[in-house]
């Protein structure tokens, strides 16, 4: 269940986000479906903290660089992203496909981390998103590290939505690719959550804890170049299990 205060706040920094200029009030409180003496509260106390700022006197307000250096500190104090980031560019600039990192998130996938291709015509996601484990590569790479009372457990909360004719929507199905999947060495999103859109992922463990490591593009695409893309997802999931261990068990 959401907190409806917290969700406000935090759709009123990605409509700054989005927009990217001053908002005054009225325009606010329009893009976030609230009323205008709600709104002015929140905009009060986030002014009054330092979070926003009025450039003029009915100018709009904006946010201030205390959000971002909060946002950069945080950021820092992340030593599994800092040690990943690295490795997620390479495999982005080898392929020059959108790259995901993402882990289980209760019963769903939660990206954690997205380094976009550099094409025009590209898979875009943001950190923060969570997607359908049964429809989603690194769901189901994830999925497949369970034991079979894990799996259970779990798919007994799915909703096995269908997105399209592709969607694998019942835990047979699901499990049938998985196993084929594991035993192949990595699993794919073959337009199960999107009819143009494709996906190949492999499992990384860091520091005791599973996550999934994709590459994500266009269907044509994908399917052309999966073979060199999948052997650049093996080397930058070996060398990263190599590297790693060394950064992230290191003593403090």
């Amino acid at each position: 269940m959401d907190v409806k205060l917290v969700s406000r706040t935090l759709d009123l920094i990605e409509v700054f986000a989005e927009c990217r200029r001053p908002l005054p009030l009225t325009e606010l409180a329009r893009l976030l479906d609230a009323p205008v003496s709600s709104c002015l509260a929140l905009v009060r106390t986030l002014t009054n903290r330092g979070y926003l700022y009025e450039v003029k006197k009915r100018g709009g307000y904006y946010p201030t660089k205390r959000l971002l250096n909060a946002a950069l500190q945080i950021d820092l104090g992340d030593p599994l992203l800092e040690v990943v980031r690295e490795y997620l560019a390479q495999l982005r600039d080898q392929t020059d496909e959108t790259v995901v990192f993402g882990k289980l998130q209760e019963t769903s996938v939660v990206y954690l981390d997205v380094v976009e291709s550099t094409r025009a015509i590209r898979y875009n996601a943001k950190p923060g998103e969570h997607r359908s484990v049964h429809a989603n590569s690194i769901g189901k790479s994830l999925f497949g590290q369970l034991s079979a009372q894990q799996r259970m457990a779990l798919a007994a909360k799915l909703d096995f939505r269908r997105y399209t004719e592709n969607t694998l929507c019942d835990l047979e199905s699901l499990v049938a690719d998985v196993e084929t999947s594991k035993k192949r060495g990595w699993y794919a999103n073959i337009g199960e959550s999107a009819a143009d859109l494709a996906a190949i992922a492999m499992p990384v463990e860091l520091a005791g804890q599973a996550y999934g490591i994709s590459v994500v593009g266009p269907i044509q695409r994908i399917l052309s170049h999966r073979e060199r893309y999948l052997e650049s997802l093996r080397q930058v999931v070996a060398t990263l299990l190599s590297e790693s261990k060394l950064t992230l068990d290191a003593p403090p």
